[in-house]
């Protein structure tokens, strides 16, 4: 009686893929029993995680502020006596930029150049004024000092927003970068 019983299994279903099955479940049940027999008794409390029981400091709490919003008041820009202020250049930039009809690309660009850092001067160098998108300003301008040598400012126009970031220079105040938020 075995030895049919053992026929039947090696000729018919250890060649089948059910049977082959069955023999890998056979072995990954048998390698799980032996490890757990080996590891020992589980400590129900440790569980997978190991987070630590308390929290992990990167920094000393006593050394002060540091993070990234300060509480200090920016400092205020400096302006020698008789150059303009920010606001002034901000001021004179945005009409110059905004231009007058009928104005050719030279009379723009000899506007701006007085106003304007060598870089942006290159950089608007060959730029229509007939692209610039607004007619006329809105409101005043926000200024907000970054430090004492770098300035943003912020000109409501009749279509958008204009931000202009100046830089304090040997002969004052410069508009160093222009930037157009549509509304």
């Amino acid at each position: 009686m075995m030895r049919p019983a053992l026929e039947f299994l090696f000729t018919r279903v250890l060649r089948s893929r059910l049977g082959v099955a069955l023999v890998i479940a056979v072995l990954v049940f048998g390698v799980l029993g032996a490890a757990r027999l080996v590891s020992g008794p589980a400590d129900p409390a440790g569980g997978l995680s190991s987070r630590p029981d308390s929290p992990i400091t990167t920094v000393d709490p006593t050394a002060g502020d540091d993070g990234a919003i300060s509480t200090e008041a920016p400092p205020s820009p400096v302006t020698r006596p008789g150059d303009r202020t920010p606001e002034q250049t901000a001021d004179r930039f945005t009409a110059a930029w905004i231009g007058r009809p009928g104005m050719t690309a030279e009379q723009w660009q000899a506007g701006l150049r007085p106003l304007s850092t060598a870089a942006l001067t290159e950089k608007l160098a060959g730029v229509d004024p007939a692209g610039v998108p607004a007619e006329e300003v809105a409101g005043p301008p926000a200024v907000r000092a970054r430090t004492e040598t770098f300035v943003e400012v912020l000109l409501p126009l009749d279509t958008g927003r204009l931000r202009l970031e100046l830089v304090a220079a040997d002969d004052g105040w410069l508009v160093d970068v222009v930037d157009w938020e549509r509304q």
